[in-house]
């Protein structure tokens, strides 16, 4: 039997305007990856990380991505996180040359064959969001995001369920990935903020804008127990750039928040603290990278080889103790059963769960039932200590 180590590709951005959120997918990757080789590896052979830069940036996404496979040899790739980088790697991956595993929520509609999706889609987390929100703060909704793909999806379906609720979408406005507090775009959104006092803000901006959001939303003097802002993307990353007491009293939607007292998370948490400082930001989308990497794992053990078909016929047979819950991959689709919860800042700048649903549910990346009171749950004994 071989002793050469797997080499596995690890796609994350290190610069740029997603580097902080990915960063963290990338130390819960690689923290993956030394736990399975403390425990003796793959079949008796470490995991060998080959780790690039994709620089926020969708051309040097595709280039690595063809670069990993086609110089390199490696057939399983971990990483992405915007959908147009995504979207970029497909081709490289294409005629079964590799499989991504990809552990970042986003907005569904798709299908690859040789892509597995570990992060959350529309009815794993702005379900739940929407059904929150609308019930205690209001049917006026002011939505924003970052100009990409992700968020004008997302957007979309968000302004179904407003409608659906009788609710009303009183404007929908974008952002440039690098909007900073001073842009005129942020400039503009304040004010369109202003003009309208929606009851609350969906908001779908992502990376180093989101801090810049919050921040000039503060010093608009807006507040969040008058006006909170709702998100799907905001996450501990980002409440650690902003100034504290800014993120107090607003509400996001995830599948994992570092607060989840389950033994599974803490023992999560505090391994990826003693690796990476008490005070390290988890978020979900780090957490995902972290039990698909685990995931990964396990099927290539049970294939016996690093070929993307044979990794695909075991990947549907596994089901793991994830820091969220157990958590398994569908064979229709290809996306994960995962465990959507609801939280709100608090002074100290952690995510407390004010609605945890308790219940694992199954994936629906095309929105077929896009139903408020149904998000296809899948029910199975909820984690110990879920709520918190």
């Amino acid at each position: 039997m071989s002793e050469e180590p797997w080499r596995i590709g690890v796609l994350f951005s290190t610069t740029g305007v997603t580097a902080d959120i990915e960063t963290a997918q990338l130390k819960a990757t690689l923290l993956a990856i030394e736990e399975i080789n403390a425990a003796g590896g793959v079949l008796g052979r470490p995991i060998a990380p080959l780790a690039r830069d994709g620089a926020s940036d969708p051309k040097r996404f595709r280039q690595e991505a063809e670069r990993l496979i086609g110089q390199d040899g490696v057939k399983l790739l971990l990483g992405c996180y915007m959908s147009n980088c995504r979207k970029a790697v497909l081709p490289a991956i294409d005629d079964h040359r590799g499989l991504l595993f990809y552990p970042t929520f986003y907005e569904g509609f798709e299908f690859s064959p040789q892509v597995i999706y570990t992060g959350a889609v529309v009815n794993q987390n702005a379900f739940q969001l929407a059904k929150y929100m609308l019930a205690r703060h209001g049917q006026r909704v002011l939505i924003v995001g970052s100009n990409y793909i992700y968020p004008y999806e997302t957007n979309r379906v968000m302004s179904d369920f407003v409608v659906q609720s009788r609710g009303k979408v009183v404007d929908e406005i974008y952002l440039p990935l690098e909007a900073d507090a001073e842009s005129p775009e942020m400039v503009r959104l304040i004010k369109r903020i202003r003009k309208h006092e929606p009851d609350f803000i969906f908001s779908t901006i992502v990376g180093r804008s989101t801090a810049s959001f919050y921040e000039a939303y503060a010093d608009a003097g807006f507040s969040a127990a008058a006006m909170p802002i709702a998100s799907l993307t905001t996450s501990e990353v980002d409440v650690a750039r902003m100034r504290p007491g800014v993120a107090e009293g607003h509400i996001a939607a995830a599948t994992f928040f570092s607060t989840l007292g389950t033994p599974a998370a803490r023992r999560f948490t505090a391994a990826y603290r003693a690796r990476y400082g008490q005070h390290a930001p988890i978020p979900s989308a780090a957490e995902a990278a972290y039990f698909q990497t685990h995931i990964a794992a396990a099927a290539l053990a049970r294939a016996g080889t690093d070929d993307p078909r044979r990794v695909l016929d075991e990947i549907t047979e596994i089901e793991f103790d994830a820091p969220q819950g157990r958590v398994r991959i569908d064979a229709e689709n290809h996306h994960a059963y995962l465990w959507p919860r609801v939280a709100r800042i608090d002074a100290d700048g952690a995510f407390q769960i004010v609605w945890n649903p308790g219940m694992r549910v199954k994936p629906d990346p095309y929105g077929v039932d896009q139903r408020l009171d149904d998000w296809s749950a899948d029910f199975v004994e909820a984690p110990a200590s879920g709520g918190r």
